[in-house]
């Protein structure tokens, strides 16, 4: 990664707070209907980047065999306050991804895919995905657009600022390299009595990846694509789609 600042770190005590404006339901909702789409209305799940574990539980919810995988700690450490002890949660980077055995499916929503910042990270994932996904499993994973970047969010500076915790993010967005480059700045309160505040500060990058980039690399890794989807309806990709929804299997 090309930064020095520890990504989920300070934000992920406050993370839930500040998306809270994020409809977990309507995400997962369209995550099942594709699940269910390709025959997948049970077995073993995947959750690759699971964050705080909103849609891990969701999933363990409507019966699902999870493991939930996160590079950061401390978001692990939020998902198992909220999911049943059923569910095994990994601290694993999803480019060197380690199982015990093959899955039914795997899933990954929220941006994980778009904090690969390399085609080479992103062949590593899918050849991580290959090697554990059963012959008739399937791939699910979303992608933010460059539409998004370059229209949503540009180079924009967004705040918010609640009783106990605030925050500053800063985008820049390079269209040449297809790269957003954000700094968080987050001030979460630590001592109520002396009204003190602790910051952090974390520097993420996203990248863009097309979906013809996407179908060589899954082809590269022995998958291939079998549609790509508008994020929440279902239809064909547009030129203003903000999210893509990517279902991939075994060639």
């Amino acid at each position: 990664m090309e930064n020095d600042f520890e990504i989920y770190g300070g934000f992920a005590g406050v993370y839930d707070e500040f998306m809270d404006n994020v409809s977990y339901d309507e995400w997962y909702d369209f995550l099942h209907y594709l699940l269910e789409e390709y025959g997948k209305e049970k077995g073993s799940v995947v959750e690759l980047a699971c964050g705080t574990g909103e849609i891990t539980k969701r999933l363990s919810g409507s019966g699902y065999q999870v493991t939930g995988i996160d590079l950061s700690e401390d978001m692990l450490a939020l998902a198992r306050e909220k999911c049943q002890d059923e569910v095994l949660l990994l601290h694993q980077d999803m480019c060197e991804l380690e199982l015990c055995g093959e899955a039914d499916a795997f899933v990954c929503a929220g941006d994980g895919m778009n904090y690969l910042l390399e085609r080479e990270q992103l062949f590593q994932v899918f050849q991580n995905v290959s090697r554990y996904l059963k012959k008739d499993g399937i791939f699910l994973f979303d992608l933010k657009t460059d539409y998004y970047f370059r229209e949503v969010v540009g180079n924009r500076t967004i705040t918010d600022n609640r009783e106990d915790a605030s925050y500053i993010w800063e985008n820049s967005y390079d269209e040449a390299k297809m790269r957003n480059e954000y700094l968080l700045t987050v001030y979460k309160l630590v001592d109520d009595e002396r009204d003190l505040f602790e910051r952090t500060d974390e520097l993420h990058y996203q990248q863009v990846f097309p979906v013809e980039v996407v179908k060589e690399e899954l082809e590269r890794a022995g998958l291939v694509l079998k549609q790509a989807y508008e994020a929440f309806t279902g239809e064909r990709p547009k030129e203003d789609s903000e999210r893509l929804y990517i279902a991939a299997a075994k060639r």
